[in-house]
């Protein structure tokens, strides 16, 4: 892989993990995505971005859809004594919550640290030792002394909060630690696939999407197809690694350092199996390593742009992320450069031919 490749990746990624990006709140991410692709970019009255490059055929529309939101905070009250009560936007396990930092995004864009608030353990009864905290019992710090402080901040009802954590390379580092792989990972691969793409032709119209509200419930995803109405799409996102005490071997589906995840199917939807085949042979064929999924939990964009119109043949490739839904997460830039070269080779060969046949089920 190309050295000014590799160093492409490790700017995109640390650029788009540090904005501060919570549902409904990503248009620091979308200014990015627009640097990025050029002022040709376009967006919906939802919010979710596109960049469409038109190559020597109009058809398939291929939409290559990642989304811009990581899981947050927003203000949900302001105490007298100058404390953040919040609530949850996306999915977090509430033990990863306590003493950690964040950064409170105010209505004119100024960002304010905090901390959420944790007791030490001179001052918590026997009972309380090994109990479990609730959301609902937790409060942000951002060190003010009153309520009328906080205001005076500018911080106010719904203001949204996101993780404060660092772009980080560890002491190797190939591995990059920082907020938000989910799905900033995802849309930088977009991105970075969308930049080299214009160096090459291809026998297709190619939309490349930033999405909005992922965490909260795949909201944008659905405007997304209804603005760009493809006839094939590839969902790009940083997927849970796996590879942890606790799971064996045998089980893991997406170890970081062993290429990117094709998911076979999720709680929410069931992939194209024609066009996963398409995207494995591609990736054998171009000695890309990959990893298949079966996943019990969750789900992703796929399954409101799948149900479009009379269906929207999909497929999900991932970069593995340790540790996603926290404030630190972990990735390999080698599964980041393979997921690029595979969407890269994917864009190049995908022609109407080859979109009739994923979508004709001539069995």
């Amino acid at each position: 892989m190309k050295d000014s490749m590799k160093q492409k990746g490790f700017e995109l990624l640390e650029k788009l993990s540090q904005a501060h990006g919570a549902p409904g709140q990503e248009s620091e991410v979308r200014r990015i995505f627009r640097k990025e692709l050029g002022e040709t970019v376009r967006t919906d009255r939802a919010g979710n971005i596109f960049y469409e490059k038109k190559g020597s055929s109009e058809r398939p529309r291929i939409l290559i859809a990642a989304h811009m939101d990581e899981v947050g905070l927003a203000v949900q009250a302001i105490t007298e004594e100058g404390l953040l009560r919040f609530v949850t936007l996306g999915g977090w396990w509430a033990h990863t919550l306590l003493a950690k930092r964040v950064r409170v995004r105010t209505a004119e864009g100024i960002e304010i640290p905090g901390v959420i608030g944790a007791k030490p353990p001179h001052f918590l009864a026997e009972s309380e030792l090994n109990k479990l905290m609730t959301v609902e019992d937790m409060f942000i710090d951002v060190g003010a002394k009153d309520a009328a402080e906080v205001r005076a901040f500018g911080i106010g009802l719904g203001d949204a909060i996101v993780p404060e954590s660092s772009f980080t390379h560890m002491h190797n580092p190939d591995l990059l630690l920082s907020k938000a792989f989910d799905d900033r990972a995802g849309l930088s691969v977009a991105v970075h696939a969308a930049l080299e793409t214009a160096k090459t032709p291809h026998p297709n119209t190619l939309i490349f999407a930033g999405t909005v509200q992922e965490e909260v419930g795949t909201r944008g995803a659905r405007a997304t197809a209804f603005s760009t109405s493809p006839d094939l799409a590839i969902i790009v996102e940083g997927a849970p690694a796996d590879d942890l005490p606790g799971v064996g071997k045998q089980e893991r589906q997406a170890a970081i350092g062993c290429g990117p995840q094709i998911r076979l199917m999720d709680s929410t939807a069931i992939l194209n199996r024609e066009f996963i085949r398409f995207v494995t042979e591609t990736a054998e064929k171009n000695a890309i390593p990959y990893q298949l999924a079966v996943r019990r939990k969750a789900g992703t964009d796929a399954a409101p742009i799948q149900q479009h119109a009379s269906g929207v043949p999909s497929v999900v490739i991932a970069v593995p992320s340790r540790y996603i839904h926290t404030h630190n997460t972990i990735l390999d830039i080698s599964d980041y450069l393979n997921t690029v070269k595979l969407l890269v080779a994917l864009l190049e060969t995908l022609d109407e031919n080859v979109s009739e046949k994923i979508g004709s089920f001539a069995d």
